[in-house]
């Protein structure tokens, strides 16, 4: 530690914003916890605490040094026999085991390096660490530049209520001719013929007239558009596509849609007092993408001046009571319900004297 600087408490960093866990009991046990991971998280980290005392604060130098790493296949060898092998910048704790996919399909669990003389040219291969399937490595070729591929712009997406959405897939069959695509939700695995053979969406009754596909099949991007978007819709969605020999799998992770209305909160509604601050927020339970603007109404009529997703009022005046309601610019027709602000006013009593 530097003499005269004083460290950053990095729990007042936001980028390291709601990822913090402090697991210690404040006497023996210091324990942080550090949630979704990120390689420039990398760093040393040193524990500090103060006690009571003159030039009191004890630093735990030299600290741990935490190094982040992603995984990727290396290939090696020579035309005929390759070797591939699970590759991290540092090396991994606890001696884990590795999974590798094959096309998508989980074929084996097994050690950091894969040996075969029987790698196909449209063949793509990734691995992953056991316990961590959903962190695995981005596919690569084995042979040439042209293998199959499935990737999701986004993992997750969050999408109003009663709304439309757009989930995107980019795939690629190699030099192998695709025969058929279809999206699908495993939540709706309980209804198909057979759990292990995914049912096209637009079969699914619950889906019935709100799915289309869209895209451009000869660029390999599809597009699943699902419309009047309901709360039960909320899962998780892949793509795959068949061959005449094979198909994708779908080890891994699609894109989760989250479904959320709007609904107006704000502090202790029931001790709203005329002269307070006050700030109503329009929440949901997922984060809208894209920067909207909002449109606040009170009993409805719109306020003109507020287009953030909070609306303000200092100081709270009488006249400021009433039904509150929020809405997604552009999208009005889908605004929250109704919140009825009351508020109270504060009287101050006095004796009352009189002077002879």
């Amino acid at each position: 530690m530097e003499a005269g600087i004083e460290p950053e408490d990095i729990g007042q960093n936001q980028e390291y914003a709601g990822r913090l866990e402090y697991h210690g009991d404040k006497k023996k046990d210091c324990t942080l916890k550090i949630t979704d991971l990120r390689e420039r998280d990398s760093a040393t980290y040193t524990f500090r605490f103060i006690t009571d005392q003159t030039r009191g604060r004890y630093y735990g130098d030299p600290g741990v040094t935490l190094t982040v790493t992603g995984l990727q296949v290396k290939v090696t060898g020579g035309h005929q026999d390759k070797t591939l092998t699970c590759s991290t910048t540092c090396t991994l704790t606890d001696n884990p085991t590795y999974i590798w996919y094959k096309n998508g399909h989980k074929v084996k669990e097994d050690t950091s390096s894969l040996d075969s003389d029987s790698f196909s040219d449209t063949d793509s291969y990734s691995c992953a660490v056991k316990g961590h399937e959903d962190l695995h490595s981005p596919a690569v070729c084995v042979r040439g530049q042209n293998c199959w591929s499935v990737t999701y712009p986004h993992q997750g997406v969050c999408a109003l209520k009663g709304s439309t959405v757009d989930i995107s897939s980019m795939y690629d069959s190699g030099y192998d001719t695709i025969t058929s695509t279809l999206w699908f939700s495993s939540k709706q695995s309980s209804s198909w013929k057979d759990e292990l053979v995914p049912e096209d969406l637009t079969t699914d009754p619950g889906y019935a007239g709100r799915v289309e596909y869209a895209g451009e099949k000869e660029r390999g991007h599809s597009i699943l558009r699902i419309t009047d978007l309901r709360e039960e819709d909320s899962a998780e969605y892949k793509f795959i596509f068949n061959t005449q020999t094979s198909g994708w799998g779908y080890s891994f992770h699609g894109t989760t849609l989250t479904v959320t209305g709007l609904q107006v909160l704000f502090k202790d509604p029931t001790n709203i007092i005329e002269g307070m601050c006050l700030r109503l927020f329009c929440e949901s339970i997922c984060f809208l993408q894209d920067n909207h603007s909002y449109i606040w109404y009170k009993n409805g009529q719109r306020l003109f001046s507020h287009e953030t997703k909070y609306l303000i009022l200092d100081p709270v005046r009488s006249e400021d009571a009433g039904r509150y309601s929020c809405a997604v610019n552009g999208q009005e027709d889908l605004a929250s319900a109704e919140k009825t602000l009351t508020v109270r006013c504060e009287y101050v009593g006095y004796n009352s004297r009189t002077t002879h």
